[in-house]
């Protein structure tokens, strides 16, 4: 590990993945959306640093990423980086608790409790996530009620972990938690073993994250055609049929965001500097 505590790798890692250029259809340091600019991803990442200090701490995870979200959002664009935050803040108490490897981080979210889920879906308060409406009969659960969802969590004793494993099928985040964070910690291994400066090993991670698998933040925004077709692009992009730089540019344009994709991006970058990546 560097000589940086998880916290600061944390709050650098934000910092690095929106910095990081082209990533298709992203903020980044060079393009901006019409109301979601590159300085409220800055913001949003020192905003959430008392938050990510929580978990490094060994606060429950659930309340870590409320206060995450809570300081990020103190913003003019309100949401910047809801998922980045809930992929990081196991992370973060995995790397404190000394074991930042797959079993690891599985260890800590398998342990999250009924507060932990309550103190989630509190987050939504904060900020407008977009989120596809619930399944007949889980309507007591839309994330979108916030905290008048908490006597259903408590009555049917819902852990964050229980929560996320009913929504791992559409949501790429939830899939990290249930699935040992496998995608992100490959991911950190390709930035780990890339050349030149990390905002540009950051922008390959992205553009091949985002070749493996479709974008599930853009399924839910723009369909699963929009999705396929993002996806199918930026294999263009790795065998060099595409330009990325266009490619970001156009997505932009289209409103298209593969933000999922980012999520696990900020992911990797914090567990590549805790395995020691110079910046």
């Amino acid at each position: 590990m560097s000589d940086r505590t998880a916290t600061q790798n944390a709050e650098l890692a934000l910092l690095l993945e929106v910095a990081g250029t082209p990533k298709p259809g992203n903020v980044d340091r060079r393009r901006d959306f019409d109301d979601l600019r590159f300085e409220h991803f800055m913001a949003g990442a020192v905003g959430a640093r008392p938050g990510l200090a929580l978990a490094a701490d060994g606060e429950p995870v659930g309340r870590a990423f409320e206060r995450a979200v809570a300081g990020m959002a103190d913003q003019s664009a309100g949401n910047t980086q809801f998922g980045a935050l809930l992929m990081l803040s196991p992370l973060v108490a995995a790397a404190s608790d000394g074991d930042l490897t797959p079993s690891g981080a599985d260890t800590v979210v398998r342990d999250t409790t009924v507060a932990d889920a309550a103190d989630f879906y509190r987050a939504f308060e904060y900020v407008d996530v977009a989120v596809d409406d619930p399944p007949d009969g889980m309507e007591p659960l839309d994330v979108r009620r916030g905290s008048e969802a908490v006597p259903t969590l408590e009555e049917r004793g819902l852990t964050l972990f229980d929560v996320m494993t009913r929504s791992a099928d559409v949501d790429g985040v939830a899939a990290e938690w249930v699935g040992e964070f496998g995608r992100v910690f490959d991911a950190a291994e390709w930035i780990l073993a890339d050349d030149g400066p990390v905002t540009d090993s950051a922008s390959r991670a992205f553009v091949r994250l985002l070749a493996e698998e479709v974008d599930t933040f853009v399924v839910t925004r723009n369909g699963s055609d929009a999705a396929a077709e993002v996806q199918r692009r930026a294999r263009a992009v790795l065998d060099g049929d595409e330009d990325a730089a266009a490619l970001a540019d156009e997505l932009v344009e289209r409103d298209i965001n593969p933000g999922t994709t980012a999520d696990l991006v900020a992911g990797a970058l914090f567990v590549a500097l805790e395995r020691g990546l110079v910046v």
